[in-house]
Parts: C-alpha cells; structure tokens; sequence
C-alpha cells in the first residue's frame, strides 16, 4: 500500500500516514504525496475539515534514522539529497518545508489525531495543525537534539508559540519524553481521550466543524492567525471587513432564523 494515504468522505478529508513499520517516520513517497493531499485540500470547496492521523502503533516517528545512520538524509531518495550541504537544504526545502508551507495557505481546519509516539518532525507536523486530539497513552518529544541535528521542519517556529519560549527550550535542549498529562498542562494538545475513544472523538469534533457556516469557520482562522502580527487597529479593520461579507451570506440569515424559531440551523 501507499505510504500515505488521502481519502474524502461527508466533506472530511482524512490524511493517514501509512508505514506502520516504521513507526510512520517520513518516506520520500509519503512527503510527496502528503503535499499533493495538502494541495488538493487547499484548492477543493468541498473539503471542510482535515484530519491527519497515522497507522500502526505511533502517530509519526518523523525522521527516518535508517535512512539517517546510513547517510541518505532524512529519507531515502533516488535524487541525492545528502552528499553536500546545499543537497540537505534543498531537500527540506522542496520536500518537508512544502507541508508547513501549504498549511499556511489552508483556511479549513486541521485536526491531529495523536496516539502512540510523536517524535522530532513528528511531533512538529501536528504542531502544524490547528487542534491536537491525543490518546491518553501517547508520548511526545523534541527529539532532534539526540541525533545531533536542529528542528528542520519549522519546529523552533510552532513549539514557542504554543507553550512559550523557556518549555520550548527545555523539550528541545533535553529532548525529554512527555506523557499527555504534562503535554495537556502545558498547551501541547487540545484534547486528551482515551485511546478507544479518539478516533470516534476526532471524528465527531470534526463533523461538528464540517456542519458549521463554511465561510465563517474559514475566516475565523484566518482572523485568528493573522492577528498574531498585527496591530490591534489593523485586526479590527481586518475583521470588520469579515462581518461585512458574513452578515450578507445566506448562512446568516438561517443562523439567525433559526436561534428565533429555537431549531436547528441548515447551512448551507
């Protein structure tokens, strides 16, 4: 099977991170096709919502160290990706840094489902995201330092902005091993369930997102994150201009409707 897998069902797009083997460390093939899946989030109307998840007993190993002890870079590839420094850079560049690149541009919701180990890059692809669902048995670390290499794939970026610059340091000076208790208190993730209960739980988070008013879910996003380096005059302006366009949109009108006739609203 492919080493990732993309499927869309009711409006959620579901991205699997497939080689359960190893631990769903990166192949060539998966980052590949995790940037055409993340493409085709971005550009289909369809998709409401993403979740991303991995098979097998780990959400993402990150990093593929076989491929890393053996000298072939940070996974295998027909290309050479390692033999000079620029061949590094280029491969983080046209190939890993793509994923963070691409969830910049998605304005739907991102939604990662975490069980088992999130390791290194692993970890940092469901910083990536927008919400973090994990399985009260899953484990966490910044593992880079280890192996002797920096967070490459935008790691130093999202982990200080999440729980702060000192704890951001500290997972990534002692690459120390979180428990979802610790992850929990410091922001890490959003939601802590059991294992039996978290892909019924993402599951229903998500539908939840996917009925809500498309346009708003999506502007709301954007407002949130566009506001991190803006002025407070310039967020407001920015806003304003939002309600404008929402309060004209049919999906309004029908939320208003439907708090006075006390129902359900039908969104459209």
């Amino acid at each position: 099977m492919a080493d990732l897998l993309f499927e869309i069902e009711n409006r959620i797009a579901t991205i699997t991170l497939n080689r359960p083997d190893s631990l769903n460390a990166f192949s060539e093939e998966m980052v590949m096709k995790w940037i055409q899946a993340l493409e085709e989030v971005r550009d289909n109307d369809e998709i409401r919502v993403v979740i991303l998840k991995g098979n097998g007993k780990a959400f993402c190993a990150g990093g593929d160290i076989k491929a890393m002890t053996a000298g072939k870079g940070f996974f295998e590839s027909s290309e050479d990706i390692s033999s000079t420094a620029l061949a590094r850079k280029n491969s983080l560049w046209k190939r890993i840094q793509r994923i963070p690149l691409l969830l910049e541009e998605i304005d739907k919701p991102v939604i990662a489902q975490m069980h088992g180990y999130a390791m290194g890059a692993g970890l940092d692809m469901a910083l990536m995201c927008d919400i973090r669902i994990a399985a009260d048995t899953a484990k966490f670390s910044e593992s880079y330092i280890k192996v002797g290499i920096v967070p490459g794939d935008g790691g130093a970026y999202f982990l200080p902005r999440i729980v702060g610059v000192d704890k951001a340091l500290d997972m990534l000076w002692t690459a120390r091993v979180l428990d979802t208790t610790e992850a929990k208190e410091m922001g890490l993730v959003t939601y802590v369930v059991s294992e039996d209960e978290l892909a019924s739980f993402t599951q229903s988070y998500a539908e939840k997102i996917a009925n809500s008013p498309a346009e708003v879910v999506r502007m709301v996003k954007r407002a949130v994150y566009q506001s991190q380096t803006m002025s407070l005059r310039s967020s407001l302006d920015y806003i304003s201009s939002q309600m404008g366009i929402v309060t004209e949109l049919a999906d309004y009108k029908e939320g208003v409707q439907a708090v006075l006739e006390k129902r359900k609203p039908n969104f459209k």
